[in-house]
C-alpha cells in the first residue's frame, strides 16, 4: 500500500469513528460494523553495513524466508548491500535465533529508502525463489575443508551432494546452483604425489577415483574427468549457475581445452606426457582462459601458468597482497554489482592450488570483480556461457590465507563479519535474483 493510500484509509476511519461519537450512536450490531481492516505489517530490512552482528548468517535467514514462499529485495549498494523482507514473525524469530541484526521499517521509511536508492549508485532487485544448491565432493573427503560447504553449513543453506555418477548421469539439471572447489578435472590427483605418495588419504583417493571410473565405464581416471567437465560446461549452457574456487577454477578450463589432447596420460597409465600438448588445446571450449602453458613436469606441483601465484611452483611463487573489489553501475549492472556486495573493498588475499588468474590469459568477454592493484593477475571473475553464467573465485579458504592439508577447519563462529565468505555467499543467493535483461 502506498503511503498515500495508507493515509486516505486512515483518515476515513478516523473521520467515521468522529461521526459516530458526534452523533451519538454506534452500530447496533457486528453485522451492522464495516468489515475490520488490518493494518499492514511492517517490513523487515536486514542491514548489511558495520551495525549488522552476522553477516554471514544474514544470508541464511533470507534464503529461509524464501524456500517458504516469501519474495523480498535485495538493496545493491544499499548499507552494505542490505535484504528487504516482510516483516512475519517467522523470519523475525529466525533472525533472532541466528543472532541477526534486523530493523523494522514503516512504509514510509520504505518510500524514503527508495528515494535514496533511486537517487543514487545503488538498486532494489527482487528475489523470487530459493535455488536448489549442489556441491561437487567424493562421498568421503580427504581431510581438508571446503569454504563454500562451511559457509553453507554456517548460514544454515540446505545443500545436496553430487559428484562423477550424479553429473554423468545427467543429475545437474535438477539444480539450479553447482560448486566446484578442490577436484582436479585434468585427473592428475592435484599433482598431491609430489608430497603425499605416502599418505593413506592420497592412496584412498586414486582408489576412489579408479573405481569410479572403472564403474562408468572410462578407461582411467583423466578420460572420465573430461567428460564431467563437458556435461558441467553443458549445465552452464543450458541456464545453470557454477561457482568454482580453487584448483577447480584451473583445471575445468584445461579440462576442457584438452577434450582431444592427453595432456594427464603419464599419471594415468604411465605414457609419457605429450611435450607439445600446449600447442594442441583448444581454448575456444573454455570458460575464461584464452591460452595457458601446462605444467607437464611430474616433480612441480602446478597445473599450468594460467595462476598468477603459482604457490606450488619453486621460484615462482608470489608473495600474497589485498584483492580490490571493482564498483559496477548498479542498475546498469546487476549481476556483478551482486556478486561485489560487502561492506568491505578491499580484502587480505588468500593462497590455494590455484590463487589468481593471469591478467593476460582471459578472455575478451569475462568480467574481473577484483584484482590486486598493479599486479599481473586477478582474484574474482566471471562470465556468461549459452543461458547460464559461471564464476571463478581464486584461493581456498578466505579466513586462512596458508592453509594446508591437515590443518583445522575454519571456524566460522570467530568470524561472522568475514568480507571473503561473504563473497561466497553474494554466489549463493545470486541465482534468487529476478531475471531481466542485462547490459554486462
Amino acid at each position: 500500500m502506498r503511503r498515500r493510500a495508507f493515509l486516505d484509509l486512515a483518515g476515513g476511519l478516523l473521520g467515521g469513528w468522529a461521526v459516530g461519537r458526534v452523533g451519538g450512536s454506534l452500530p447496533a450490531s457486528a453485522s451492522d460494523r464495516p468489515p475490520a481492516r488490518s493494518l499492514p505489517r511492517p517490513s523487515l530490512l536486514i542491514p548489511m553495513d558495520d551495525s549488522q552482528a552476522n553477516h554471514l548468517k544474514a544470508y541464511g535467514v533470507t534464503y529461509r524466508a524464501l524456500t517458504r514462499g516469501t519474495t523480498g529485495e535485495w538493496l545493491l549498494n544499499y548499507r552494505g548491500g542490505s535484504f528487504l523482507l516482510p516483516g512475519d514473525p517467522r523470519t523475525e524469530r529466525d533472525a533472532a535465533l541466528a543472532g541477526v541484526s534486523t530493523a523494522s521499517v514503516s512504509e514510509t521509511d520504505v518510500v524514503d529508502m527508495r528515494g535514496v536508492i533511486a537517487a543514487g549508485n545503488m538498486d532494489a532487485v527482487p528475489l523470487e525463489k530459493a535455488p536448489k544448491i549442489a556441491v561437487y565432493v567424493p562421498p568421503n573427503t580427504a581431510p581438508w575443508d571446503d569454504a563454500v560447504t562451511m559457509a553453507l553449513q554456517y548460514a544454515g543453506i540446505e545443500y545436496a551432494k553430487v559428484w562423477d555418477a550424479e553429473v554423468v548421469g545427467g543429475q545437474l539439471t535438477t539444480y539450479d546452483w553447482l560448486h566446484l572447489h578442490h577436484e582436479d578435472f585434468t585427473g592428475q590427483y592435484s599433482k598431491f604425489f609430489v608430497t603425499y605418495s605416502g599418505a593413506a588419504w592420497f592412496a584412498e583417493m586414486v582408489q576412489r577415483n579408479q573405481a569410479m571410473a572403472r564403474a562408468l565405464g572410462f578407461p582411467h581416471v583423466p578420460a572420465l574427468k573430461k567428460v564431467v567437465a563437458a556435461t558441467i560446461h553443458d549445465y552452464v549452457d543450458g541456464g545453470g549457475f557454477l561457482f568454482a574456487m580453487c584448483a577447480a577454477t584451473e583445471t575445468i578450463e584445461l579440462a576442457l581445452a584438452a577434450a582431444d589432447v592427453d595432456i594427464a596420460a603419464a599419471y594415468a597409465d604411465g605414457t609419457p606426457p605429450d611435450r607439445d600438448a600446449s600447442a594442441k588445446l583448444d581454448w575456444s571450449r573454455a570458460f575464461a582462459c584464452q591460452g595457458a602453458t601446462l605444467e607437464l613436469s611430474p616433480a612441480i606441483a602446478s597445473f599450468s601458468d594460467f595462476d598468477g601465484h603459482q604457490v606450488n611452483h619453486p621460484g615462482r611463487r608470489q608473495p600474497l597482497g589485498v584483492y580490490k573489489l571493482f564498483q559496477f553501475a548498479a542498475k546498469i549492472d546487476p549481476v556483478p554489482t551482486m556478486l561485489v556486495q560487502c561492506h568491505r573493498d578491499v580484502l587480505p588475499d588468500f593462497y590455494g592450488l590455484t590463487t589468481s588468474f593471469r591478467r593476460d590469459g582471459l578472455k575478451p568477454g569475462v568480467t574481473v570483480l577484483a584484482d590486486e592493484p598493479g599486479a599481473p593477475w586477478v582474484k574474482y571473475i566471471h562470465g556468461e556461457a549459452g543461458q547460464g553464467t559461471w564464476t571463478f573465485f581464486g584461493g581456498h579458504d578466505p579466513e586462512d590465507p596458508q592453509h594446508q592439508i591437515g590443518d583445522p577447519p575454519t571456524d566460522l563462529s570467530l568470524h561472522p563479519h568475514s568480507p571473503g565468505y561473504r563473497l561466497i555467499l553474494n554466489n549463493v543467493l545470486f541465482p534468487a535474483a529476478k531475471k531481466r535483461e542485462l547490459k554486462t
